[in-house]
């Protein structure tokens, strides 16, 4: 996969819109996002301006608007946020996370039934190969 800008928390927060509701009209962005968080119309706009800049998102013009699609998947971008930070605080390594939660205590019994549950329905299906 290869290296994806970096976008910041409050662009995060701009993608997750375009990528659950895409494509999606400049005014169409500023109402959906505007409901999730107090930010004025050009801060949204700015926002949308960086992330096409970044070539993470493609404008489209559309009559007096722009049409905004993701040119990165969402999948991809967390899975490559999701390694970079593994990366930078457990050596890449999922194992020195997980062990880090339980002996901080920040898994609940919930969280470790969950945990238990999904590896073994994922040791099922490998068995079903």
């Amino acid at each position: 996969m290869k290296e994806m800008p970096q976008i910041s928390e409050a662009e995060y927060e701009v993608m997750k819109v375009v990528w659950k509701h895409e494509p999606l009209s400049t005014p169409e962005v500023v109402d959906k996002v505007s409901q999730e968080i107090d930010w004025k119309p050009n801060t949204i706009q700015t926002m949308l301006a960086r992330l096409v800049k970044k070539k993470i998102l493609k404008a489209k013009k559309d009559g007096r608007a722009y049409v905004y699609t993701s040119l990165v998947a969402e999948e991809d971008y967390v899975e490559q946020k999701s390694k970079s930070f593994l990366n930078q605080f457990f050596d890449g390594t999922l194992n020195a996370m997980v062990l880090n939660f339980i002996e901080n205590d920040q898994l609940s019994k919930e969280d470790i039934s969950e945990l238990q549950k999904i590896l073994s329905e994922r040791d099922a299906k490998k068995g079903e190969k």
